[in-house]
């Protein structure tokens, strides 16, 4: 990743602090990506190591569709977590490019981390995940085994066993730089993960001002945390098919200095009429509770209160039509 981007302004809603840390000898800061088959924890690590809800979290598979950044300060560190969409076999053109957006992050991070769930076995994704990222070029792959809390100590060792026996048939023998257990959940080894990484950063003074945590775009956060309360108790096959976009964020006009009020207007957008009915649901009851979940942490990120308001729109097999991602920004 080049130098001129690695001093991009920090999230808005964070710049209030502009100054920068005085770095130690051998301070160490560079951008790090989480890789990992869909649901393998990516984005709740992030958000566990950031201290903040940067990226959106889901039991739903291919959550993630953009590269978030976060940001974590240490002592003698800085780390710039780029939490990727999940490699995966494509099947639409969405899929296809949100592997292409993998591919042009990978190739630009000071190092790498596979994400492996503790509870499931070890398939056919995370080994063609694996023999991916070997081909990155001569960085660190670090081996990171989420949601350890979910498993027995019994259960975890021999995932261990399996990870580490994973990356030496994919590394002619190597293995991987580091095999790191942690659960973001139950705060297990959190800290433990950051040091690692660090370590595996180039030394380098630091690349963000104190106290951002992101530098992604209000309008981008925005439309991901709508995204994320409208997946909530989807069918398997909707949560695919849906995308939001931010219209407009503006200050409501003749609002007190003391009480400002941001008008924000997001649409969400699915494939078929019959999804826009289960989006809306009776009497528009589904669509009031979607704004009621996304408004406080929208309020939150844009430290002002928040008019939401929402539309469903309809724009047929928009996963597969160039112009429509486009429009989406994909």
């Amino acid at each position: 990743m080049s130098n001129e981007n690695r001093g991009a302004a920090p999230h808005r809603a964070e710049a209030e602090r502009e100054e920068f840390a005085e770095p130690v000898e051998g301070f160490r800061a560079g951008f790090l990506s989480f890789v990992g088959r869909p649901n393998a924890g990516k984005s709740t690590l992030t958000n566990a190591l950031v201290g903040d809800k940067v990226a959106i979290t889901s039991n739903k598979p291919q959550t993630t569709r953009h590269a978030i950044r976060g940001i974590v300060h240490g002592s003698d560190f800085q780390l710039v977590l780029v939490d990727t969409p999940g490699l995966h076999r494509p099947r639409t053109l969405l899929g296809k490019r949100l592997n292409e957006l993998v591919a042009q992050t990978l190739a630009d991070v000071d190092a790498i981390a596979f994400c492996i769930p503790a509870d499931e076995p070890i398939g056919p994704g995370d080994r063609f995940i694996a023999q991916h990222i070997r081909d990155m070029g001569r960085k660190p792959l670090i081996a990171i085994v989420t949601k350890a809390d979910r498993v027995s100590r019994q259960a975890l060792g021999e995932q261990l066993l399996a990870v580490q026996k994973l990356g030496e048939s994919v590394t002619d023998g190597e293995g991987w730089t580091e095999i790191i257990p942690v659960s973001a959940t139950a705060g297990f080894q959190v800290d433990e993960v950051a040091r690692v990484l660090a370590q595996h950063m180039p030394v380098s003074p630091p690349l963000y001002p104190l106290g951002s945590v992101t530098d992604d775009e209000d309008a981008k956060i925005v439309s991901e945390l709508v995204r994320e309360a409208a997946l909530e108790g989807v069918r398997d096959e909707l949560p695919h098919s849906l995308a939001a976009t931010v219209e407009e964020i503006l200050p409501r006009e003749g609002r007190p200095a003391d009480r400002p009020l941001l008008d924000v207007r997001v649409t969400v957008y699915v494939e078929r009429p019959s999804q826009k009915a289960i989006i809306i649901g009776k009497g528009g009851s589904r669509l009031k509770h979607i704004g009621a979940t996304a408004r406080p942490e929208i309020e939150r990120r844009l430290g002002s209160q928040v008019h939401l308001d929402l539309h469903v729109k309809v724009l047929k097999d928009w996963q597969r039509d160039p112009k429509q991602l486009n429009r989406l920004g994909f």
